[in-house]
């Protein structure tokens, strides 16, 4: 998937307009076949792709390693997903959980003729409601996903098996998170009846879910086994005394870097002149932000809207005010 990232980038702009699947770099053979199959969905992946590299960025943007992006063509994130790390882990289960979510959601709204609503596993309707509505169909959406993010991933070695193993937690994640929506219909809203259908979480509750996952990712060896096809890597929990991950969890075999210094090789950009929380204890906290070489403070004057009165009716009135910050920087 790393080299497919940069599709977000490059891509998500286009909507309407007319994709050729050669012109799009990194591509391997088998991409670039579901490309030509499924050109009328590319725009999705490449959404897909774009709002999972954001939501990377909302969850780390107060670490050391915020998610950063690099204006690279093919290596968006710079050398960062070169190790088998955690940062790695979950970037590949973000941006596969992205493919997912954006082709489903896209399919629903009918955006494409090759897919639509979901028909089936509907079950039987509960007490008060029945099925209506565009249940989301994300069995597609994650075979889409699937079909081209691990498109890359068929070398019979390890980091190619913790790819599979974490695209898969991501498109998991999904399924995991289905719920009903239901509307209400009768006489002012009395709801005496309701109509109800599956539909994907906010990409939001994704990434906080996959957030967790990363936290507590479980770190993995590498086992090599003789099969008729040459030596195979095969990935097993490196304490026997946790539980063993599921097809729900994240997993890695490399320690990370710390992040704290700029580093060419690892990719990290360290911590200098980042923002930091001065009253925090957390990761996000000035004392572990800044890696212990303290901050600097600046203030800052902003508009804001104060005083706002409504007036009857309807609309607000506000005055502007000028409110003076602390912003602490990292050392």
């Amino acid at each position: 998937l790393a080299g497919s990232l940069a599709i977000g980038h490059q891509y998500s702009s286009l909507g309407t307009q007319p994709i050729l699947c050669g012109s799009i770099p990194g591509l391997v053979p088998k991409q670039l076949r579901f490309c030509r199959n499924y050109v009328e969905i590319m725009p999705s992946v490449a959404e897909g792709v774009k709002i999972g590299i954001q939501e990377c960025q909302h969850q780390f943007r107060g670490r050391r390693w915020n998610c950063t992006t690099v204006n690279d063509s093919l290596a968006i994130f710079g050398p960062v997903l070169d190790k088998a790390t955690r940062e790695s882990a979950f970037v590949h289960a973000i941006a596969s959980a992205g493919v997912a979510f954006a082709v489903t959601r896209s399919c629903a709204e009918g955006s494409a003729t090759i897919c639509g609503c979901d028909t089936r596993h509907k079950g039987s309707p509960g007490e008060g409601w029945k099925w209506g509505g565009c249940s989301e169909d994300v069995e597609f959406g994650s075979m889409v996903s699937r079909e081209f993010a691990d498109a890359r991933e068929n070398r019979p070695d390890a980091r190619s098996a913790m790819n599979r193993h974490n695209n898969e937690a991501g498109r998991t994640s999904i399924i995991e998170l289905m719920h009903l929506k239901c509307k209400c219909h009768g006489l002012s809203g009395s709801c005496e009846v309701k109509t109800c259908w599956w539909s994907q979480p906010d990409f939001r509750v994704i990434g906080d879910y996959l957030k967790d996952k990363y936290d507590s990712a479980s770190e993995m060896v590498v086992e090599k086994h003789r099969e008729s096809r040459g030596w195979v890597e095969t990935l097993r929990p490196k304490y026997n005394f946790f539980k063993a991950p599921t097809e729900k969890d994240l997993v890695y075999y490399e320690n990370s870097p710390n992040f704290c210094e700029p580093n060419p090789e690892t990719g990290s950009f360290g911590t200098r002149d980042r923002i930091c929380n001065v009253t925090s204890h957390g990761i996000d906290g000035c004392d572990l932000l800044c890696c212990g070489r303290g901050h600097n403070t600046r203030t800052e004057k902003r508009k804001e809207k104060c005083h706002c009165i409504f007036h009857w009716c309807c609309y607000v009135r506000c005055q502007e005010c000028i409110r003076v910050y602390d912003v602490h920087t990292c050392k």
